[in-house]
C-alpha cells in the first residue's frame, strides 16, 4: 500500500496533487447541501470539476513528467470534444441528448465543463486499471488495462449521469430503457461511454508508454481518492440527500468488485 499513498521523503512536488484532491472531497460534500438548481450549486459543480481536472494534470506531471501531464490534458480534452460533438450532432454513440445553458460557454456545442469532467476521471481510471491488471500476463496486460480502464470510466458515469440530469444540466430525448432503478438515462449512454472509454484509454496508454518517466516519481493516492470519492461518496449523496436510490445502489455494486480485487492484491503482496 505504500506505493499507493506515500510521497517519497524529501520530494515536495509529490504532495502537490493532494491539496486539490482534499479540497475536492470537501467541496463534493457541500454539493448535496446546497439549494437544488441554484447558482451556488452550479458554482460548486464547476469547482469540483476544476479541482478534479487539476488533480489529474498535476499528478500526471509530477509522477510521469511534464510531457505526460501535457499529453493527458490534450488527448483527453480532444477526445472528449470529438465524441461529445458527434454525439450532439448525430445521437451516436450515446443516444439523443441536449445540454442546458447552465453549463456555460461551449466549443462545437460542447460545454467547456464536459472535457474537464472527462479529464477529472480519465486519468484516475487508467491508474486504477494499471493497478488492477499488473499481475496479468505481459502479452495481455495492455489490452486488459485498456478494457478495465474503460469499464471504470463508464462505471463512474453510471453514478454521475442521473445526478446531472436531476440538476438540469442535460436531458435525454429517449431515457428508456435504462439500468434497473435508473429511469432518466438510457442504456445507449452506457454503451457509448464504454466505446469512448476504450478509445480514450487506448490513446492514454500509448501516451504513457511513449512519454512517461519510469518508475513513477510518486504514488497514485490523490487521483484514486478523487475516483473513489466521486463514486462511493456520490452514491452516499444519492442515497441520503439527492433522492437517487437507484444510482446509489449501482455505485456500490460497481465499486465492490474493485475493492475486493484491491484487497486480494494487497494480501498477495504481504
Amino acid at each position: 500500500m505504500s506505493g499507493l499513498l506515500a510521497a517519497r521523503p524529501g520530494n515536495r512536488p509529490a504532495a502537490l496533487p493532494w491539496a486539490p484532491a482534499v479540497l475536492l472531497v470537501l467541496t463534493a460534500i457541500a454539493y448535496p447541501l446546497t439549494d437544488d438548481g441554484g447558482a451556488v450549486r452550479d458554482a460548486v459543480t464547476w469547482l469540483i470539476v476544476l479541482l478534479g481536472s487539476t488533480v489529474s494534470v498535476v499528478h500526471a506531471t509530477v509522477s510521469r513528467g511534464a510531457r505526460t501531464g501535457a499529453g493527458v490534458l490534450l488527448v483527453t480534452a480532444a477526445t472528449a470534444v470529438v465524441f461529445e460533438a458527434v454525439g450532439l450532432a448525430t445521437g451516436f454513440p450515446y443516444g439523443e441528448y441536449t445540454y442546458s445553458d447552465d453549463l456555460g460557454p461551449t466549443l462545437l456545442g460542447v460545454p467547456f465543463l464536459v472535457p474537464l469532467a472527462w479529464l477529472m476521471m480519465a486519468w484516475p481510471s487508467w491508474l486504477l486499471a494499471r493497478r488492477l491488471t499488473r499481475d496479468v500476463r505481459a502479452g495481455r496486460r495492455r489490452p486488459a488495462r485498456v478494457a478495465v480502464a474503460a469499464a471504470v470510466f463508464a462505471g463512474w458515469d453510471v453514478v454521475l449521469d442521473p445526478q446531472m440530469v436531476q440538476a438540469g444540466y442535460w436531458t435525454w430525448a429517449h431515457p428508456r430503457p435504462g439500468l434497473p432503478g435508473i429511469d432518466t438515462v438510457p442504456l445507449t449512454n452506457l454503451a457509448g461511454w464504454l466505446l469512448a472509454g476504450l478509445v480514450l484509454m487506448a490513446l492514454l496508454d500509448l501516451l504513457v508508454t511513449g512519454t512517461a518517466l519510469a518508475p513513477p516519481r510518486t504514488g497514485d493516492g490523490a487521483p484514486l481518492l478523487v475516483l473513489g470519492w466521486m463514486t462511493l461518496g456520490g452514491a452516499l449523496a444519492h442515497a441520503g440527500w439527492l433522492g437517487l436510490p437507484g444510482s446509489a445502489v449501482w455505485g456500490v455494486l460497481l465499486a465492490v468488485p474493485v475493492l475486493l480485487a484491491l484487497t486480494l492484491q494487497a494480501r498477495g503482496t504481504r
